[in-house]
């Protein structure tokens, strides 16, 4: 039982992705998450006022699951099996958060001042938020897909436009990182 409570090495959790894959494949399903926000916009019946909703969106209940199983995973994950002590962050990656004034997580995996709910009470932090969510929105309907749907997904299906995707989410990742967010902070 001790291996569900620990952090999983790569070639284990990595192979599991896999097989899920190939498994969707065989079923002729795509996975992503980002499809979930227009089944849920079919559901609500805005298909009859926006053409693009208007769908059959029980064909699509099964990412629904997966959805809600990625957010039971993640809370029985953080409030049953968190261990932070056995995942060890970079010294470097801490001083370069201290140079941009944010303390080091302490025993967390991530720093309360960007993910904690102290982040709802700055007026800055919301706003951040907002901007960041609608970008992020609008980012992966202009790529056909989020992250997980192009990475895992897409490129698992040999699609070049995924790998397309895929190098422009890192190259706007590094952007972010090294140029935008030292101007936020």
């Amino acid at each position: 039982m001790d291996i569900f409570f620990q952090t999983w090495p790569w070639y284990i959790s990595g192979f599991i992705i896999g097989m899920i894959m190939l498994i969707l494949i065989y079923f002729g399903k795509q996975f992503g998450m980002s499809s979930n926000l227009e089944t849920l916009c079919s559901m609500s019946g805005i298909g009859k006022k926006i053409t693009y909703f208007n769908f059959d969106w029980k064909s699509n209940k099964w990412n629904l699951i997966v959805v809600l199983g990625a957010m039971l995973g993640g809370f029985v994950a953080v409030h049953f099996m968190s261990d932070p002590t056995n995942v060890s962050i970079n010294p470097k990656t801490i001083e370069q958060l201290a140079a941009l004034g944010i303390d080091a997580p302490n025993g967390k995996l991530a720093p309360d001042v960007l993910f904690g709910n102290q982040t709802f009470e700055s007026p800055k932090s919301i706003l951040i938020l907002l901007i960041g969510g609608v970008l992020i929105g609008f980012g992966s309907r202009y790529a056909g897909g989020c992250t997980s749907g192009h990475a895992i997904s897409g490129l698992s299906n040999l699609q070049l436009p995924s790998l397309k995707a895929v190098i422009g989410f890192f190259i706007g990742g590094l952007i972010m990182a090294h140029f935008v967010l030292p101007l936020i902070f």
